[in-house]
């Protein structure tokens, strides 16, 4: 067989052979790409997990309605219930477990008329009636977040009697409260890390 017979078959092994090499290529790039998809689903699925975040449209809403930090509503519902409905043995309710007689209180503030008890397990209302709260407790210790989420959690007569809008994280007196504020304050800083865009915070 001369030369020129040879030539075709060469050129279609060279052919076959720079197919093989970009199959491999593009076998190698989609392993790679699935490999950093499962990252970012194990990641997402561990901060889910670890960091919780539901019904952010209503945390975004009423954290701009009541002039609060998303993220610091963010963290107190985490502190409070990590994001699930439950009932408490003192008997608080909801996302930021609220109280019946917490809640007619802030009815009374808020000028409202209809509260019931079932109220709190709506998401809608239990977030509104905390960030209200939260509201309260911050203009009335004149900004100051630690009184206003020392009161959040043990009361406004243990923050007065502590310091009231003078309280610092070391006057905190009950060591689950003083806890409770620095779970909430770290937490912040997390949610407004991880969620910026769903807190509406970029």
């Amino acid at each position: 067989m001369n030369a020129s017979a040879r030539r075709p078959g060469r050129v279609t092994y060279r052919r076959r052979a720079v197919w093989r090499r970009r199959a491999l290529v593009v076998a190698i790039l989609g392993a790679g790409l699935a490999v950093a998809l499962s990252r970012i689903d194990v990641e997402k699925a561990i901060r889910e997990i670890t960091l919780p975040l539901q019904h952010e449209d209503i945390i975004r809403q009423q954290a701009r309605e009541k002039q609060l930090d998303p993220a610091l509503v963010a963290a107190v519902i985490y502190a409070e219930s990590r994001f699930r409905e439950q009932e408490s043995t003192a008997g608080a309710i909801g996302l930021m477990q609220i109280t019946p007689k917490t809640a007619r209180y802030i009815e009374r503030l808020s000028g409202g008329t209809t509260f019931v008890t079932s109220d709190l397990a709506d998401p809608q209302i239990n977030i509104s009636y905390g960030c209200y709260y939260l509201r309260h407790l911050l203009d009335r210790y004149g900004q100051n977040e630690v009184a206003a989420l020392a009161a959040y959690n043990a009361g406004t007569s243990n923050v007065d009697t502590w310091g009231g809008s003078g309280l610092t994280l070391e006057s905190i007196r009950f060591p689950e409260t003083r806890a409770y504020v620095e779970e909430v304050m770290g937490k912040r800083d997390d949610y407004a890390s991880n969620y910026a865009s769903e807190l509406g915070l970029s």
